[in-house]
């Protein structure tokens, strides 16, 4: 199976399904990967798919991902960011690799560890998926029990919280109550097209003092 999955290429924009994996073939496909790509991977109970981000799901990722840093920063509250680490729980076979993701309130509870497993460790506070090639899979972060999951897509920025193991759509964040984010990262994303990203995280860093005073 290896040496077939080293010749597929995915390219970017698109994704690769493979059904009837067993979790001891995604973890040698893992292996075979390696930490260092682009592609990412989503597995529920067996069905595998590969995708490759575009350009532009990168740029947005990399701004949002800047944005949130600098909120954390500017509200003094330590975290840690684990970009697309692979997060999997063989009991309830599903895994996902976000395309960013943030650990705020448990941080504390990952702090220095180089491995996490779901089994025992907490799931990341915040999830960060970008939907432009329409890549997300709610049901399987709903079951590894990640608190908050955002999406941005089509310019609009998508808040779900974990409410009774369902997800609900919200204008506020968990994470982030004292602050308006809805409009606002969307709207700084935008900025830093124009402006650029140095500008854009002044001007926001700005914002995000007066919300707090």
């Amino acid at each position: 199976m290896l040496l077939e999955f080293k010749r597929i290429y995915v390219p970017p924009g698109q994704k690769v399904l493979l059904r009837d994996v067993s979790w001891e073939e995604l973890e040698a496909i893992l292996e075979e990967l390696g930490e260092h790509r682009a592609a990412r991977i989503a597995y529920d109970r067996g069905i595998l798919e590969i995708m490759s981000p575009l350009p532009e799901h990168e740029y947005g990722k990399e701004i949002i991902s800047d944005l949130v840093k600098a909120l954390l920063e500017e509200l003094d509250i330590e975290f840690r960011c684990l970009g697309s680490t692979t997060f999997k729980n063989q009991f309830m076979a599903q895994g996902i690799e976000p395309d960013q993701c943030f650990y705020i309130a448990n941080e504390s509870k990952i702090r220095g560890k180089k491995r996490l497993d779901l089994t025992v460790d907490p799931p990341p506070d915040l999830a960060l998926e970008i939907d432009i090639t329409s890549r997300t899979h709610p049901n399987i972060y709903k079951s590894l029990q990640v608190p908050e999951l955002w999406r941005f897509e089509n310019g609009n920025l998508q808040i779900n919280i974990l409410q009774d193991g369902v997800y609900i759509e919200s204008q506020i964040s968990f994470n982030f109550p004292q602050v308006p984010l809805i409009d606002v990262i969307p709207q700084y994303l935008e900025e830093s097209r124009i402006i650029g990203r140095n500008a854009t995280l002044k001007n926001f860093r700005i914002w995000v003092r007066q919300q707090i005073q």
